[in-house]
């Protein structure tokens, strides 16, 4: 076999210059059309797999708002055979970036001190470009694995998935009949605690409520007595949504979780204790110490047209995130907390979720990290933001995040999702396409 041909047929052997293509289109969503959109980049997905022979067929909500799915694997392309198929899924959507903020352009696709930047390196065409070479090179090498597998590309995942993966579930349900588990996006990566890398496999989602607060009250002159401020009485229910307290409330996946870290620190994992333990994880403890109890952060305010006039209403959105289990307990808690005369309406409502960690996939997912990195140690976690998996979830399939990066210890890999000088090294694209060739070989 010639080097050409080997680095065709090699799992890892495509996923950086598919990254970079990926980084170089602009799909940045901001939340409404008028944005560039999926389109471009789910013609260059769907165009990668059709020159290997893997048929696909693009779905859009709207114009411009394209999802790729295609059928691989259970000796067929046309659809599922079995009812044990499994999900790959990521987006291809990314959030906005202002280029100025930037060490290089957002959307160069550069490579520079061994990692490739770009807005998506990390959130998430880094998965969608693993995935890609890993399909490519096994369908070229005839290595189409038993299991069926639906592969999904989707749109507007930044924005709630409304115009990518829940028109999908909704009205291509067809498609996806037979799927039993999924893996996506924010989870196999890997993080240091004590010395010892681990890798956390999302098993669990906060639930997501994106909340708009009215309060209305009698409009009048700035300058006269007014007891019936809509302002006032929505400011008042803002600040103490924002100074509320949430309790630590462990679900089970982070009670597993927990307990792994305590077996490295030399500690029995409790409540008391669980904050002192995510704090091992260093930069990571940010978004894994939001796992630990229910979340509300007022992000906007809005109210008046004039100073010295009161307004007839006042307007405030609250970012709330809610655990597992927690749901009833969240809302009517943020009820108490809003009060009397302040409206609570959802500009996006999502079900939290949590699946078992047991079963094939799971082993798999850990066999195929540990071949590559014998000494880490594997775990789930629960997830603080949303992904996709809240959609394909309410169609009963078991689903984790499983990403696989080896990263430094250094990195603040956390803090690069949404973030400035987003970026993702090189040799971890690479080690995260030889886990993924490894697991469809497992799962």
């Amino acid at each position: 076999m010639d080097a050409a041909t080997s680095a065709r047929t090699d799992p890892a052997g495509e996923v950086v210059d598919i990254c970079r293509d990926l980084l170089r289109i602009d799909t940045s969503n901001y939340g409404d059309s008028s944005g560039p959109g999926e389109r471009k980049a789910a013609e260059h997905v769907a165009a990668l797999l059709e020159e290997v022979g893997i048929a696909t067929t693009i779905h859009e909500s709207e114009p411009g708002r394209t999802n790729v799915l295609a059928h691989w694997g259970g000796g067929s392309t046309n659809g599922p055979t079995r009812d044990d198929t499994l999900l790959i899924h990521g987006h291809l959507d990314v959030v906005p970036a202002e280029a100025s903020d930037w060490q290089v352009h957002p959307f160069s696709g550069e490579i520079q001190d061994g990692y490739l930047w770009g807005r998506g390196a990390v959130d998430m065409k880094d998965f969608d470009a693993m995935v890609l070479s890993v399909v490519r090179a096994r369908q070229r090498a005839g290595r189409v694995p038993a299991r069926p597998v639906l592969l999904a590309f989707t749109a507007d995942e930044e924005a709630g998935g409304h115009r990518g993966a829940e028109p999908l579930v909704r009205d291509r349900r067809d498609d996806f009949a037979g799927v039993t588990e999924a893996i996506g996006e924010v989870g196999g990566f890997s993080t240091t605690v004590r010395g010892r890398r681990m890798y956390l496999i999302e098993a669990a989602e906060k639930g997501m409520a994106w909340m708009r607060l009215t309060a209305r009250g009698t409009a009048g002159h700035g300058s006269m007595i007014n007891r019936d401020n809509a302002v006032t009485r929505l400011a008042t229910a803002v600040a103490r949504i924002g100074a509320h307290e949430w309790p630590v409330q462990l679900t089970p996946t982070m009670q597993t979780l927990l307990a792994a870290v305590g077996e490295l620190a030399g500690e029995e994992a409790t409540p008391a204790n669980a904050e002192a333990l995510v704090a091992e994880f260093g930069p990571a403890a940010r978004m894994i110490g939001a796992t630990l109890r229910n979340v509300t952060n007022p992000t906007m305010l809005g109210a008046g047209y004039k100073v010295n006039v009161i307004p007839t209403e006042a307007t405030a959105h609250v970012d709330g995130r809610f655990l597992p289990g927690y749901e009833d307990e969240f809302f009517a808690t943020l009820a108490e907390l809003c009060g009397e005369g302040v409206e609570i309406d959802f500009v996006s409502r999502q079900p939290p979720w949590e699946t078992p960690y047991d079963g094939r996939l799971v082993a798999a997912m850990e066999q195929s990290l540990l071949a590559e990195d014998p000494d880490a140690v594997v775990a789930p976690y629960l997830m603080s933001a949303g992904t996709d998996a809240k959609h394909f979830g309410r169609l009963g399939i078991r689903t984790y995040g499983f990403a696989p990066l080896r990263l430094p210890d250094d990195l603040d890999f956390t803090g690069l999702f949404h973030g400035v000088d987003e970026r993702v090294p090189v040799d971890a694209l690479e080690f995260g396409a030889r886990v993924l060739d490894r697991f469809l070989e497992l799962a």
